[in-house]
């Protein structure tokens, strides 16, 4: 049986020592080692032995005033040997200057002053998300689904992607370098042609499932329940989540569909670092998890991985079609599928697409980067995050653009970050003219747009952020979108001549209302939307506002 992971607290004072130890074991014993010590040096030495033995530190809590070393010099040398364990600072209000400077310099995840009684409301809430957050990003050695494939495989790609942006832990055998995944083959008796296979904690396995079979083997919901919703949710970025926590917070029978996983673009982001309430920041990841999370909380049912594919709407009631000819009643909908990256059409790209050649962060495949140049396509904030997240393992990354310098498309912080950052350079006024390999991406040919030479440069990955296509085309001629395929909605459908064929309510449209009465949109699939997680958010939860408007009328 595998050790529990381990709470590590230290403070010279043994009587607060004695302390928090108490609360700590009271609260989380069941789940987790608690060790403390009165010595930072001694708390270092076993640190030492626990990472030999390979053991995991969850989170450190220390003192800041102990005569060996502070406590953010301890945390920082912490750091060196468990990077991703949580570190909390226990303060005196005359330090509370000190700790927040050490949220930036030792990356410090919260400070505590001193006392923390009652610990129900000044301790526990605290620790729980941070330890949540490492629960999340924590991948199991030994148990857990495993996934055997070729590293190069579009297939294999798609099944380790979807398994990270449903916070799914796994273990990835690469078959042609780890000989764990030819033995698991073998004792299935499985060819590699079959490959890949999903390996399950019960000893089953899927070879080269659908995406739909491993949700439903993950225990993701895939059908329905009800046979009527007051609501359903198209897609489950930002905006959708917002609408379902606003939904089942305020009584609606409210159903969320989505067709790959949560999060949308936001989920996929290594760091949003200028979301409100969150000073140092949160991942795609975490926040995907804190939201679906709150949106069960409150009885709504998700379901996932299902593709819709149109709307029909008969009397005042809504159908809504998925891929399979299953069909479901509803007396809403809100559009919240957001936008998809738009296709790089240089020689080469479809031919790598998943064997080095990614849209969006590809996340799942930074440690295969190590060592090896990358280089990152697009000039926005997804991009900036991406780049800044594969620096932790890439030798080089390169960001290239058209334009002369990131300032126009560029949040401030993030380029203050990249150029603070030694191993990413900018390739500006420059654009990809084709990719180059044997059967996976080996270089990418670089053409600058001033001079028009083209060079050829060895990559290791190459991540598209480029534009901003919308998901819409599912929804038919009964809902009105721009030249570019966004939703119109409100006040703006007045400007279009096909309107008043399709509307036939004597009132105007609410705000995020769409040309057909009680479907609505937001987020960034919504003509006019501004582009960022807190406005989708918002939209999310203004929509409900105005579905409860509709079905008032209905």
């Amino acid at each position: 049986m595998a050790k529990l992971p381990i709470i590590f607290t230290v403070d010279d004072d043994e009587q607060v020592l004695a302390a928090i130890r108490r609360d700590v074991r009271k609260e989380y014993r069941k789940d987790y080692r608690v060790m403390s010590t009165t010595s930072a040096h001694e708390a270092l030495d076993a640190l030492k032995e626990l990472k030999q033995k390979g053991e995991d530190v969850a989170l450190f809590l220390s003192d800041q005033r102990m005569p060996e070393m502070t406590g953010v010099e301890f945390l920082e040398k912490a750091k060196e040997l468990y990077p991703e364990a949580k570190r909390v600072l226990l303060t005196a209000y005359s330090d509370i200057e000190a700790a927040v400077k050490a949220i930036n310099d030792v990356q410090l995840d919260y400070y505590l002053n001193k006392p923390w009684d009652p610990p129900e409301e000044k301790l526990y809430p605290t620790l729980n998300d941070l330890l949540d957050e490492w629960q999340i990003n924590h991948i199991p050695v030994f148990k857990g689904i495993r996934v055997v494939g070729y590293q190069y495989s579009p297939k294999s790609h798609d099944i380790k992607d979807f398994l990270s942006r449903n916070l799914m832990p796994y273990q990835w055998l690469d078959i042609e370098t780890e000989e764990a995944g030819q033995e698991l083959l073998d004792l299935a008796e499985i060819d590699r042609s079959d490959l890949p296979v999903v390996y399950f904690e019960d000893g089953s396995h899927l070879k080269d499932p659908s995406m739909t079979d491993l949700g439903n083997k993950i225990g993701l919901q895939t059908t329905v329940a009800e046979e009527m919703y007051d609501v359903v949710i198209v897609g489950a970025g930002p905006a959708g989540m917002a609408a379902a926590v606003y939904g089942g917070s305020e009584g609606l029978k409210t159903l969320m569909i989505e067709k790959h996983a949560p999060g949308g673009q936001a989920g996929t982001s290594s760091r949003i670092e200028n979301y409100l309430g969150f000073p140092k920041g949160l991942s795609g990841a975490d926040l995907t998890h804190r939201a679906i999370t709150q949106a069960k909380r409150f009885g709504i049912e998700f379901l996932s991985p299902r593709t819709v594919t149109g709307i029909e709407t008969q009397d005042d009631y809504k159908i809504v079609s998925l891929e399979g000819g299953e069909k479901i009643n509803t007396k809403a909908v809100i559009i919240t599928t957001g936008v998809q990256y738009r296709k790089l059409e240089s020689r080469g790209i479809d031919d790598f697409t998943g064997r080095g050649i990614y849209y969006g962060a590809a996340t799942t495949e930074a440690n295969s980067c190590r060592g090896k140049n990358v280089y990152i396509v697009g000039g926005g904030n997804s991009a900036g995050q991406a780049a800044m997240y594969m620096a932790k393992f890439a030798c080089d990354v390169h960001i290239v653009i058209r334009k002369p310098d990131l300032s126009s498309s560029m949040s401030q912080y993030l380029i203050d970050q990249i150029d603070g950052t030694e191993n990413i350079q900018l390739v500006p006024r420059t654009v990809i003219d084709g990719a180059v390999g044997d059967g996976n991406l080996e270089c990418v040919e670089l053409k600058n747009l001033d001079s028009g030479e083209i060079v050829k440069k060895p990559a290791g990955a190459l991540l598209i952020f480029i534009g901003a296509k919308p998901y819409t085309d599912w929804t038919g001629n009964g809902i009105l979108k721009n030249d570019r395929g966004f939703v119109i909605t409100g006040r703006d459908l007045q400007k279009e001549s096909d309107h008043k064929k399709l509307w036939k309510k004597e009132r105007e449209p609410f705000l995020l209302e769409t040309s057909t009465p009680g479907i609505l949109a937001a987020g960034d699939v919504r003509a006019g939307a501004m582009n960022r997680v807190a406005s989708a958010v918002g939209e999310g939860a203004m929509a409900i506002k105005f579905v409860h408007e509709y079905l008032a009328e209905v």
